[in-house]
Parts: structure tokens; C-alpha cells; sequence
């Protein structure tokens, strides 16, 4: 049980220069959620005082994403130990522990974090241990398992090198020490900055030892410099969400093709066969089977409804229970009724489309005149032909009937049949007399 009044400090400045992008490295996305959001989920979790970001210079996407916790502005980026002196002001008369996190670990669990924190006395650094240390900064122990020092690879021996225990860029410190240590800070190292992995060194100075929580958990500690970290993270990100969904009764045929993102509602029973894409603010209700090939972005899809293969349901999408869309349909911004059937090679667009509605191979909502887009209505119980163009504004009432190949511009009343056809015109022989004058022309 923690004793202490808690605050977060995220250490989330860093341009990201490597991952060759104009967007602050931690507002690049995590199934479809910047990594700082990932990490500000959990750290709410833990119900602290305070929250506070350090922000770059010109970050005010970023800044609003951390909104409503407070953002503080390291002006000139000299170390992660520099970044902590700037969040002094905004911890004054706060007394308590101080917990610090980088923003690109997004994946950091609340259990690791109550264990580290609750562990803690006046200075504790997260560490795991890992095959390949390759990069991080080595815990050099003492023989009671303290921490002698924390030592860049930059700075490292080739001795310290082999050390397979590192630094994972967490840190929690009692607000007595803080200042002062800080202060005590040098940058005469090989990058020329203020470490805060130089806080142990000091506080021993002061007859303070650091204690050492491991985690086992290698992933969730994981940072991101590159694109390739980013894939990496996604990839554990996906598996993550995956193994939820399956604990939760959603069957998958073969999980590792099937993507979510962070806010995806998936009921109980459903069936998601695979290479199945999940946008953002998709819900899915109970038993529905997803058939393959599928992208899904904005939709609301009913009960005992069954979709696919190869269909796209774009924002606005509403589908409800029993509904049948078929093989190479696309929706968007549209109501389906109870009942309706969209089987094959349909667009549907800007229409409210009411119950048991059958909508006929190749027809389309004519929805955009090259500047507006416009609604169709289509009423209960009617049956739209094959190849239908249906030219919004339109309402076709209830139980009417649109014939195969017609384009219908006005309104169809109940129970109508409505044909729209020019007659058809036969040359006999025009076909042999174009074969034989397309020869003659080849011959020549």
C-alpha cells in the first residue's frame, strides 16, 4: 500500500529525429493512440496529485494531448536530468514521492509501476534484465543489491559492458532531496548533458543507497527511438489486445492477421475470420461473424449480423441486428435496417435504409453531384434490382420495387414498380460487317 502523496513526471520532449518525422516523437500512434495517451491511461490509474509533462519547444499538438494535466516547456534540450529542474517550479508545495517516466514507454503496466512505487523509500530506479543490453544504460549493483551507479553505454567500460541488468528510465525520489540533488548535477560526459541516471552517484554522497525494482517483464518497458521500435511496439500492442479479446469469448481464426486499435468494442461470441482490419470507433455486438477480408472504420455493427468477405464500412456506418452484407460492399455514413440485405457489389452512401430491404447485386446510392452530397431513403420491404443507380435526393417508399438496370432520379411511391429503361435497338449483321472491315484494315 502506498504511503505517500504521489506525482507523475513524463519526460516527453524528444523531437524524435531518428523516427524522421515532424510529429513529437510520443504523439506517434499506438493502435491509433499517441504513445503519451497510453502511458497518462495508466499513470491515472494510480490516482496521483499531480501530473506533468515536459514538452519541447513548439509541441502544442502535443500539449493538448496531455491537456488537463500540466505541460512545462524545457527550452533548450540538454538531458533528462535539465528536463526534471523545469518541473520544479510546477512541484512546489507538493511533498511526497515523485515518479518519473519516460513518454516513449508507452506500454508500462500499472501493477509494475504500484510495485516500484510501493517499494520505494527515498530513491528507486525500474531496471530489467536483458539478453542483449545493447544501448541502455547498465545498474552497476552493490553487494547488498543496491545501485552502486547507473552508467550509459556512451560512458560504460568494456567490464561494465557485460552487465545484462539496465535502466529503464523510471525513477521515483522523495521531494526532500530533489532540488538539491539536481543541483549537484554535471555534464561532462560524452553527450554533454544533464543525466538524471547520475541522481544515485549524488544521493550516495549523501549516505542514501538507491534501491533497485526489476521488472520481468521486458516489453512493456520498451522504449521507441525508430520506426522499427514503433513496429515493434505495435506488434506487442496487437498481441495484447488480441489475447483480450480471445479471454473475452470473441473467437479468431488466426489471430495474428486481425488488427484492433485502442478503443475497439468486440461483444462475446462473435466470430472474426482472418485479415481483418478494425479502425478507430468500431463496436461490434454479440454474435456477429466477421467473414475475411474486411476494414471496419466508424461503424456499429448489430447482432447476428454477418459481413463480408471483402467489405468496408466507413464513418457513419449503422448496421443493425440479422443483416446480411455481402462480398465487395462498401457503406458509408448510412443506416441499415433489421433484416436488410446488401449481398454483393454494392455502395451504399448518405442513406437511411429501412427493414428487410433487399439490395440488389451492382446497385449504388448516387450520393455526390461533384459539389453536395445528398440523402436516399429507402422505405421497409422494398426490393432494389441489379445495377440500380438510385440519384439522391430520392425516397423509395415502402414495398416498391426498382427494376434490374434502372436509374431512378424522383420519388417512387409505395408499392410501385418503377422501370427505367431506354428500348433496345438490334443490328442484324453489324458485327460481321465490323470484324470484316477491321480485317480488311489489318491487311492493308
Amino acid at each position: 500500500m502506498r504511503q505517500n502523496p504521489l506525482a507523475v513526471v513524463i519526460l516527453a520532449a524528444g523531437k524524435g529525429t531518428r523516427m524522421k518525422s515532424d510529429k513529437p516523437k510520443v504523439m506517434h500512434e499506438l493502435l491509433g493512440l499517441p504513445m503519451i495517451n497510453w502511458l497518462l491511461k495508466t499513470v491515472e490509474t494510480l490516482n496521483p496529485e499531480r501530473v506533468i509533462a515536459v514538452v519541447g519547444p513548439d509541441m502544442l499538438e502535443l500539449e493538448q494531448a496531455v491537456s488537463p494535466h500540466q505541460s512545462v516547456i524545457q527550452t533548450e534540450r540538454n538531458g533528462t536530468g535539465d528536463a526534471l529542474k523545469t518541473v520544479l517550479p510546477a512541484l512546489e508545495g507538493f511533498n511526497g514521492d515523485v515518479l518519473v517516466l519516460l513518454g516513449d514507454t508507452p506500454l508500462i503496466t500499472q501493477e509494475t509501476l504500484n510495485g516500484f512505487i510501493t517499494n520505494h523509500q527515498q530513491i528507486s530506479v525500474l531496471g530489467v534484465k536483458l539478453q542483449d543490453p545493447t544501448g541502455y544504460g547498465r545498474l552497476l549493483m552493490n553487494e547488498d543489491g543496491t545501485l552502486k551507479a547507473i552508467r550509459e553505454e556512451k560512458d560504460a567500460s568494456a567490464e561494465e559492458k557485460q552487465v545484462q541488468t539496465v535502466n529503464t528510465g523510471a525513477f521515483c525520489l522523495n521531494t526532500d532531496k530533489i532540488a538539491d540533488w539536481l543541483s549537484q548535477l554535471s555534464n561532462d560526459n560524452a553527450q554533454g548533458e544533464y543525466y538524471i541516471t547520475d541522481l544515485p552517484e549524488i544521493a550516495a554522497r549523501d549516505g542514501i543507497k538507491t534501491n533497485i525494482h526489476i521488472t520481468h517483464n521486458r516489453q512493456e518497458v520498451q522504449g521507441c527511438n525508430t520506426r522499427i521500435d514503433l513496429a515493434n511496439l505495435e506488434k506487442a500492442a496487437q498481441i495484447k489486445r488480441r489475447e483480450e479479446f480471445l479471454t473475452q469469448g470473441v473467437q479468431m481464426q488466426d489471430p495474428d492477421t486481425v488488427y484492433f486499435q485502442h478503443d475497439t468494442k468486440i461483444a462475446a461470441g462473435v466470430i472474426i475470420e482472418p485479415n481483418v482490419f478494425f479502425g478507430k470507433n468500431v463496436r461490434v455486438e454479440k454474435n456477429v461473424h466477421i467473414k475475411a477480408f474486411c476494414h471496419f472504420e466508424g461503424a456499429h455493427i448489430g447482432e447476428n449480423t454477418i459481413v463480408g468477405p471483402f467489405a468496408r464500412l466507413r464513418p457513419g456506418t449503422e448496421i443493425a441486428k440479422n443483416v446480411r452484407i455481402g462480398n465487395f460492399v462498401e457503406i458509408k455514413k448510412s443506416t441499415i435496417g433489421k433484416g436488410s440485405k446488401i449481398s454483393h457489389l454494392g455502395y451504399v452512401g448518405d442513406c437511411t435504409m429501412g427493414e428487410e430491404v433487399n439490395f440488389g447485386c451492382g446497385a449504388i446510392t448516387v450520393n455526390y453531384d461533384g459539389y453536395n452530397k445528398h440523402q436516399t431513403i429507402i422505405e421497409n420491404n422494398t426490393m432494389i434490382g441489379s445495377n440500380a443507380n438510385l440519384v439522391a435526393p430520392v425516397i423509395i417508399r415502402e414495398g416498391a420495387f426498382i427494376a434490374a438496370g434502372s436509374t431512378i432520379t424522383t420519388d417512387v411511391k409505395s408499392d410501385a414498380l418503377a422501370l427505367e429503361r431506354t428500348e433496345m435497338e438490334i443490328h442484324e449483321g453489324w458485327a460481321a460487317e465490323r470484324r470484316e472491315l477491321a480485317s480488311r484494315k489489318k491487311k492493308s
